[in-house]
């Protein structure tokens, strides 16, 4: 469904909300949690919010192309402040709110901002640690209420509203005046990207960069005001500042904010969501609580469960083929569906269209579980550098295990190794003042994604691995290890799982267990601990696990089988260092920090 209006550039879309659309509207624009229940913001709440805020930055100084940062959680405040900054004509930089304070002085030096926004003082303390380094720095804004007069050019986000409605009184056409400034060429933001190795590279997107793919994503779903979307993925990440705001704004729909990661289950019943955006570990995680909760029930009703589910699969098939489903499938659909499947779906509101997921590929078989339940998944593929979507799945014409089909204006093509090639008006323009690594990714056009991947038969677009991820066996055969280790995360037993091999004489892993699985395995076999972390200790876990492991590679080839693996006592975490904030295993960090076990596994073992 086309968007409401045509925006050429996000300050196009805010002045159509705020001035046309809104108007008419009762329904809210967000919704946000205060104290034990959501609150409405309205279409005129966001304008005055956003106009004070903006001539507030503008009674500081901040003009066409001055560089702001944002680190903050999910909230309106960080709309309000996106829209303010670039109604200025200016860009803002994104940081992820687990950023250290190395990582913001990095990038507020590299980006050359003059200001930075923080949600709160935890925040606040962290960019005061490295203040004094940032020579272009002249100004911090807090966005919650506190005492900031310690501190010299550090001001609240009300008191900068102050300053606005002064600086509107003085100047009242300037704000009117700056909305028209962004071209849709102009430079709209600068996204550092994490990275799995070195220092974050600024990704420069200008304003047709992401609402090309705001068109292209409206082109695919039918999506309008009447929808409502729960985000909860960082708004920093391009992937929700795209598809769960800017899409989801463009359409008029309204948006949810949730509390936090940990709320989200409870913020779903709460908000009732048609539409969500969401990563594999969201979906890894409800499976894993579904089947403990089945694993809990008596046998009849584990009996019941597995039949719902597997006529709920039936009956998912049945719906793709042409013709009209059989009147005795339907009949047990029903039935599956009062018993079992709606319940599910109640966990999650029980309005779910459909489900974006992106950010890493999703198990085949957890697209294929939650079909089974009416739970549509459907999965997209792309990089900041692309604003992000390349490719995805569409409603009624999806393949689990592909990430679907170019979107409209996006050329995709493999290169002769393997490689992911794509051209069109969502490619970012280059990192910012790193005009090597530009020329390295960006080649007549085509953007090197560094991943590997093939088309099928019917055109779906299948992503084997990252380029840097294939590894050559001393043996000399070449493993993609995302595949392999997604099969074995299928394991009731396995939260995480890194595949071991590169110049080794056969594959070997690093186990993270699931630690509640494991308790429970104890305890019905009276196996005695002291706590969880002494399990991962104990010879009958490890035989558990290596009987797993052995079931799983029934069907693998020997050169792709894990000989040897370590049990490991913690999980890897974005804050540990071992994973990205968008949750992409940082495989380097983890050899090197884990060399002395992997070491371990290979000693004295031929091949």
């Amino acid at each position: 469904m086309p968007t409401l209006s045509h925006f050429k550039t996000i300050p196009d879309l805010y002045s159509y909300l705020v001035n046309d659309f809104g108007k008419s509207q009762t329904k809210p624009v967000f919704k946000v949690k205060v104290g034990e229940k959501y609150t409405d913001i309205s279409y005129q709440q966001m304008k005055e919010e956003v106009e004070s805020f903006a001539n507030g930055l503008a009674y500081m100084g901040v003009k066409r192309d001055s560089k702001v940062s944002i680190i903050a959680e999910n909230r309106p405040e960080w709309v309000y402040s996106d829209m303010a900054i670039l109604g200025l004509g200016g860009v803002d930089v994104p940081l992820y709110p687990i950023s250290t304070s190395e990582t913001i002085e990095f990038i507020i030096n590299d980006s050359e901002s003059v200001g930075i926004i923080v949600s709160n003082n935890f925040q606040l303390n962290k960019v005061m640690k490295i203040r004094n380094n940032c020579k272009d720095l002249k100004f911090i804004v807090v966005m919650g209420d506190m005492d900031v007069s310690e501190y010299s050019d550090v001001y609240t986000f009300k008191t900068v509203q102050e300053k606005g409605n002064q600086f509107s009184r003085e100047n009242p056409n300037h704000l009117n005046e700056s909305l028209k400034i962004a071209a849709p060429d102009d430079l709209c933001t600068i996204i550092y990207t994490s990275g799995t190795t070195g220092i974050p590279k600024g990704v420069m997107l200008t304003h047709n960069n992401i609402m090309s793919n705001v068109r292209a994503v409206h082109d695919i779903f039918s999506i309008d005001y009447n929808d409502t979307f729960l985000s909860f993925l960082p708004l920093c990440h391009i992937f929700e500042r795209m598809g769960g705001y800017y899409t989801a704004l463009s359409a008029g729909c309204t948006v949810a904010y949730a509390e936090s990661i940990e709320k989200v289950g409870q913020n779903l019943t709460e908000i009732k969501p048609t539409v969500m955006t969401a990563v594999p570990r969201l979906f890894e995680r409800m499976y894993s609580k579904i089947h403990k909760n089945v694993d809990a029930q008596p046998e009849k009703k584990q009996k019941i469960f597995h039949w719902a589910v597997a006529t709920g699969a039936a009956y998912a098939e049945a719906r793709k083929a042409p013709g009209s489903i059989p009147i005795g499938l339907s009949l047990k659909h029903k039935l599956a569906d009062k018993l079992v499947l709606s319940k599910i779906r109640d966990k999650t509101g029980g309005n779910l269209k459909f489900i974006i997921s992106g950010g890493a590929a999703l198990p085949r078989a957890m697209g294929d579980f939650f079909e089974s339940v009416g739970l549509l998944i459907i999965e997209g593929y792309g990089l900041t550098e692309s604003s992000p979507v390349i490719s995805i799945n569409r409603v009624n014409d999806y393949k689990f295990g592909s990430v679907g089909k170019p979107v409209p204006g996006v050329e995709v093509k493999i290169a002769k190794d393997g490689e992911i090639l794509a051209a069109g008006p969502n490619i970012m323009q280059g990192y910012y003042k790193n005009k090597k690594e530009t020329e390295e990714t960006i080649k007549d056009g085509w953007l090197y994604t560094g991943d590997i991947g093939v088309f099928d038969a019917e055109g779906f677009l299948i992503i084997t691995d990252r380029k840097k991820n294939l590894f050559k066996t001393s043996g000399g055969k070449y493993i993609a290890p995302t595949p392999l280790e997604n099969l074995f995360l299928a394991s009731k037993y396995i939260d995480q799982f890194i595949l071991i091999g590169d110049r080794r004489m056969f594959l070997s892993a690093l186990i993270v267990p699931d630690f509640e699985a494991l308790k429970e395995f104890a305890d019905a076999n009276r196996i005695p601990y002291k706590d969880p972390l002494e399990l991962t200790k104990l010879k009958q876990v490890y035989e558990l696990l290596e009987k797993d492991l052995a079931q799983f590679q029934k069907k693998l080839a020997n050169y792709e089988r894990v000989r040897k693996f370590t049990i490991l006592d913690k999980a890897f975490t974005i804050e540990g260092g071992e994973m990205t904030p968008s949750l992409k295993i940082k495989r380097k960090v983890i050899e090197e920090r884990y060399s002395d076990l992997i070491d371990d596994m290979y000693k004295g073992l031929e091949a």
